[in-house]
């Protein structure tokens, strides 16, 4: 395991929650960035000029999201975010995501669905056998799957070649991590709240708050 890997998975599984990249090179909310270069601004360039670090990171992020050793998911802001697996569990009670998934609709359950046949799907997978391709439906398609991110439905589990850029892939939770989508299913929701309280780092625990008010709603009215 080379040193930076270990690095970051310690950083995770000590912090619960953390962003790939710093927000305007602030402090918090915590980053791996932060935890591999603690005194060093972050340059987003990506020219031969750049900071290889940078990029570095990029190919980290992806293998450790398809590690299994840690959960990745663009559940903070949208942003790419890491969690500790006993994390993971916790939110997936608090956000009461096996009620959710019974109450997706539209566009989001037909992508769920797909998930749930198998995963991880590709993008272009994901936007074809759901007739979600095209420019004129790319804002439906993100608004679904941030829908299913942000309810702890699916996760991202590395990246596949799709041409000019790859494509993060994707997939349902309780089929990349069974056990954790299991184990979740028991236990006290107001439990699991309080850990998190308590763990997560705090920009990450008011997150919690919104979505956790904003899936009760969505359970309430279904």
């Amino acid at each position: 395991m080379s040193r930076d890997r270990e690095k970051c998975l310690k950083g995770v599984r000590e912090h619960h929650a953390l962003l790939v990249y710093p927000l305007e090179n602030r402090a918090e909310p915590p980053s791996l960035w932060k935890v591999l270069h603690p005194r060093s601004p972050m340059r987003w360039e990506w020219d031969q000029d750049g900071d290889d670090r940078v990029s570095r990171l990029w190919i980290l992020r992806e293998e450790l999201s398809r590690s299994g050793e840690v959960v990745y998911s663009k559940w903070f802001r949208g942003r790419a975010t890491f969690f500790s697996k006993e994390a993971f569990v916790h939110l997936l009670r608090a956000l009461r995501s096996h009620e959710r998934e019974l109450h997706l609709r539209g566009e989001a359950r037909v992508l769920y669905d797909l998930m749930r046949e198998s995963s991880p799907r590709s993008t272009k997978e994901l936007k074809t056998e759901s007739d979600l391709r095209g420019r004129l439906l790319e804002g439906v398609y993100q608004r679904a799957m941030k829908e299913l991110f942000e309810a702890g439905l699916v996760v991202a589990w590395g990246e596949v070649d799709e041409g000019a850029f790859p494509s993060l892939a994707t997939g349902a939770t309780r089929v990349l991590f069974e056990d954790l989508w299991e184990k979740a299913a028991s236990g006290e929701a107001k439990a699991s709240l309080a850990w998190l309280e308590k763990n997560l780092p705090s920009d990450f625990a008011r997150y919690l708050k919104r979505k956790r008010a904003a899936s009760r709603d969505a359970v309430d009215e279904g």
